[in-house]
């Protein structure tokens, strides 16, 4: 079986869940001989990825195409760089190039493929195109749309409108969660029974790789740790469809009632000023503490300096970085919004808006460490039955059914 899969990002130079997710999909898919040329829209190394063939679409290297982020209408460059870059300046100009590479490829190579496998808006029209001069089915995978992005709204309308004509042309579309099959088909009108749910996994073994947490990383949290405080920690983009503003007033509630509370946020964002404006203001700027964009052992040290890990997004497909904080022993508080909801059942959930009772969840799990330690040990036990190898087998099966309707 030979796919064609077409996504944005892979380890190392991802900048989020999306990248992690294709990766580990596609490696379970390459360990069951499934043959796979997957294209990137920057030039790079992946050193740790023989599984596959990596095609490179454009010249972009991997902080060059970060730097656009997904919205931006211009990329502000100066010259020297606008002239190394060409006509390569916005984030529609990358996308019309990994167009056009997906399309030379094909017309030059002349491949054989049993589908193609997009994920996500930025790559629906290279997925198009390439069904259009392959005549293999389309496999739209759904890990967000501009609804969950915009925090429950209209959002973007040229990402919007990508996104319809692609679940349109979609042969079938995989979705993250329950939650996200719903979104597509309340806001694009697509037929439920278009739709496949596929939840993802975590594989515990990337995880070793001898990494021991060091807890020099934040010696100041653990010195509050010493001190009776429950750390709160969230490893997320900051950006409207997080809801951290929230979180922020929920902490701030929290210390009303128990004051040994202190939030860690790990990331970086558009909101990152608003954020530190907002905990000044609620008088919990000594609680509050900012790690910028984290990578590497500042990234895992971050889920294991914290008690408590809180995923408070407004509209979340799923939400990997709870499996992650799963594994490195945190109790979890998530939104019902959340797709990893479904899977995950030793949890406290809320509604994202109702600070209030997330603040007592809060406060709850901070003041009882018997709820704290069987939060944790119940979660460990149900994230471990998700495994991307199941993802696999249900790809594949999914591959061969819609090459077979799609052919009949």
């Amino acid at each position: 079986m030979k796919i064609l899969m077409l996504g944005w990002e892979l380890p190392p130079h991802n900048s989020g869940g999306l990248g992690v997710a294709c990766y580990h999909l596609a490696k379970a898919l390459a360990l069951k001989g499934t043959s796979i040329d997957f294209v990137v829209p920057y030039s790079a190394k992946h050193t740790n990825i023989d599984f596959m063939k990596i095609h490179h679409a454009t010249h972009l290297s991997p902080l060059e195409r970060y730097g656009m982020g997904a919205y931006d209408s211009q990329f502000l460059l100066d010259k020297k760089d606008a002239e190394e870059l060409g006509d390569l300046t916005d984030i529609r100009s990358v996308q019309r190039h990994y167009t056009r590479y997906v399309e030379r490829h094909i017309l030059s190579e002349q491949p054989t493929y049993d589908a193609i496998h997009a994920h996500d808006w930025l790559t629906m029209e290279a997925g198009i195109r390439a069904k259009q001069l392959t005549d293999a089915p389309l496999i739209v995978h759904v890990h967000s749309t501009e609804f969950d992005r915009s925090g429950g709204g209209h959002g973007n309308p040229i990402a919007r409108e990508i996104e319809y004509q692609g679940l349109m042309m979609a042969d079938r579309i995989i979705a993250v969660s329950d939650v996200t099959k719903r979104i597509i088909v309340s806001q694009y009108g697509i037929p439920a029974e278009k739709i496949e749910v596929m939840y993802n996994a975590i594989d515990p073994s990337s995880f070793d790789d001898g990494y021991e947490y060091d807890r020099r990383t934040y010696t100041y949290l653990e010195s509050l740790r010493r001190e009776g405080y429950t750390i709160i920690g969230a490893v997320t983009r900051f950006t409207v469809q997080k809801g951290l503003t929230n979180l922020i007033r929920a902490v701030a509630k929290a210390n009303e009632k128990f004051d040994r509370v202190a939030l860690l946020l790990a990331g970086d964002g558009e909101q990152r000023n608003e954020l530190i404006a907002l905990a000044s203001q609620l008088g919990i700027s000594d609680k509050v503490f900012f790690t910028g964009f984290v990578r590497g052992k500042q990234w895992r040290d971050a889920y294991s300096v914290s008690d408590i890990f809180v995923l408070s997004s407004i509209s979340e497909p799923f939400g990997l970085t709870a499996l992650e904080a799963a594994h490195h022993d945190t109790a979890l508080i998530i939104t019902k919004q959340s797709g990893v909801s479904e899977v995950l059942h030793s949890i406290f959930t809320y509604d994202f808006w109702d600070v209030d009772r997330l603040a007592d969840q809060i406060v709850g799990i901070a003041t009882s460490p018997a709820l704290q330690a069987s939060l944790r040990q119940n979660v460990t036990r149900e994230y471990a039955r998700l495994s991307w190898d199941d993802v696999a087998d249900q790809l594949r099966n999914l591959y061969s059914k819609t090459k077979v309707e799609v052919n009949v």
